[in-house]
């Protein structure tokens, strides 16, 4: 439990807030947030687990610390303001008391960037799918046969890419005609973005003999801190304005999503700590899986609505199904 001492501190004091707020509704409706938030993002902490298991302590101490303000302040407050601004045009200042004192047209206009956020989020979260998918020098394999035949893909160049924008161009006569050249740029942005990560992450990689290795690892541990809040705003967005389907009211949605925000994180650490993802040896394929069928979900969400539950229920039978294997895997090893 003592991973979580610092989230249960965060939740009693996100909860006095929302009750100072909004009286105990207001409590109530950031409690149910942050169990939503949990329930839905538990991929997202075993993905993030596989990633920071190669930091080291002082930058997964960040993560828990510098991290969890980004999170909160940056991608659940701050950023739905600035698209808001970049969607109307209208000033951050102007929004930031339009959220605040007007929340019923804060989230119309929100909402009304459903487009560009879902192609953004959805091509970032696809092209760490098949970052996965298309690993050619993964050794074990979930789906047997299938999925080793699809890493053989990875020898190819930029296949990753290549599928990403094939995918999204396939995708303008899916969508209604004045969506098409927004999901497009909106689209395009995310793959670039992923790209430029991974670039930087390489570049420190591949660092000359001769230098420190210490350096090296400082500065791979701040890409990867990087790459980790830019997946938590790509699996944040949907959840930011799905909380709108709950609740109006900003501050409430800032505080319900943080409790589950710092939840998740803390249980990104215990997976790390516990040694878990080498325990359950499939559980960051069935991650992987989820987190490839939540972006299929955004980029479907364009046109279609589909509810948060289906996101959910997607995500846990996959993470299910692989602890299940896991299981049974490592039964099997044991007799041999």
């Amino acid at each position: 439990m003592r991973h979580f001492v610092g989230s249960f501190i965060i939740a009693i004091l996100c909860l006095g807030g929302a009750f100072y707020w909004g009286g105990a509704t207001g409590a109530t409706i950031a409690l149910i947030l942050g169990v939503l938030e949990v329930s839905l993002s538990f991929d997202n902490a075993v993905v993030n687990a596989s990633i920071l298991k190669r930091m080291d302590d002082k930058w997964q101490q960040y993560f828990l610390t510098w991290g969890i303000l980004i999170a909160v302040f940056g991608m659940r407050l701050i950023f739905p303001i600035a698209i808001v601004q970049f969607a109307t045009g209208i000033d951050f200042m102007a929004v930031t008391e339009m959220a605040l004192h007007d929340s019923a047209k804060y989230a119309e206009h929100l909402t009304s960037a459903h487009v560009q956020i879902a192609a953004f989020g959805g091509m970032f979260l696809l092209m760490v799918f098949f970052g996965f998918l298309f690993d050619n020098n993964r050794e074990l394999h979930w789906l047997g046969s299938l999925e080793k035949k699809l890493a053989g893909f990875g020898k190819l160049e930029s296949i990753e890419i290549i599928s990403s924008l094939l995918i999204l161009l396939g995708m303008q006569g899916f969508l209604n005609p004045e969506d098409r050249l927004t999901a497009l740029y909106s689209g395009i942005a995310g793959v670039v973005l992923f790209v430029m990560v991974s670039s930087m992450s390489a570049l420190f990689e591949d660092e000359e003999e001769g230098k420190e290795v210490s350096d090296v690892i400082k500065r791979g541990s701040l890409m990867s801190f990087i790459y980790l809040e830019i997946l938590d705003a790509s699996f944040s967005f949907d959840g930011v304005i799905g909380a709108f389907a709950i609740t109006q009211d900003v501050v409430i949605i800032m505080l319900g999503l943080a409790i589950g925000a710092m939840f998740v994180r803390s249980l990104t650490v215990y997976l790390v700590r516990q040694g878990t993802l080498e325990q359950y040896v499939f559980l960051e394929h069935g991650a992987h899986y989820a987190i490839g069928a939540l972006a299929g979900i955004m980029l479907v969400s364009m046109k279609h609505e589909i509810p948060e539950v289906v996101t959910g229920l997607v995500g846990a039978i996959f993470i299910s199904l692989s602890i299940l294997s896991s299981i049974i895997y490592k039964r099997k090893q044991a007799t041999v």
